[in-house]
């Protein structure tokens, strides 16, 4: 079992974004502007430069990242947003979902092979909590690569020394779940903790 970090171990990142948006101040209009480009960018197999792409690879520095994206926001008063810390900031709403947690931890105590297969926005991963979710750990920064990037998954998969025909894949984005099923994961769209205990325990028994 090999899962996503971000909107499927802790609540929708849609959530986390606007609770940053509201406590700081920032225009929404700015941000969904500037994402909407930047995730097509990152998401299509153009040489287009890409800074979701370049962070999520590692191939470009937290600072770097907040200076670009900081640039692109505006404040509801108009002013600038504050690029130091933005990352941080952003990602202070994200809360663990326990009952994900504890369906991850379910599976890892009874001895099926688990993974954590996380694109990264920085490095704020409780990682005390990994030993008793995961045997193997696949941060995108770390490895230079990302999804949906058919390496990322095959690297994961090798790394528990299992075929991706007997990998079932858990993300929140449906084309990061197209990537792996060309590979012949098992993918699970994962919309909440019910949904997606329930397909597992169907796969798992």
């Amino acid at each position: 079992m090999i899962t996503d970090w971000g909107g499927v171990l802790t609540n929708p990142i849609v959530e986390t974004v606007e609770t940053w948006l509201a406590a700081d101040g920032i225009d929404r209009a700015s941000y969904a502007t500037v994402m909407r480009k930047w995730i097509q960018q990152a998401y299509n197999d153009s040489a287009e430069v890409s800074p979701i792409r370049a962070l999520e690879r590692g191939e470009c520095s937290l600072e770097e990242f907040e200076l670009a994206l900081a640039s692109e926001l505006v404040l509801l008063d108009g002013g600038p947003v504050l690029a130091a810390g933005l990352l941080e900031r952003m990602w202070a709403g994200s809360v663990l979902d326990q009952a994900m947690m504890d369906t991850i931890a379910k599976l890892h105590e009874t001895g099926v092979p688990t993974a954590l297969l996380s694109n990264s926005w920085g490095s704020n991963y409780p990682r005390e909590l990994f030993p008793g979710l995961f045997d193997v750990v696949v941060i995108s920064a770390e490895v230079g690569m990302r999804k949906p990037e058919p390496r990322i998954f095959q690297h994961a998969a090798e790394l528990l020394r299992l075929q991706p025909e007997q990998c079932v894949f858990i993300d929140d984005i449906q084309a990061n779940i197209a990537a792996a099923e060309q590979l012949g994961f098992t993918g699970v769209l994962h919309s909440d903790a019910a949904a997606t205990a329930e397909r597992l325990a169907q796969l798992f028994g």
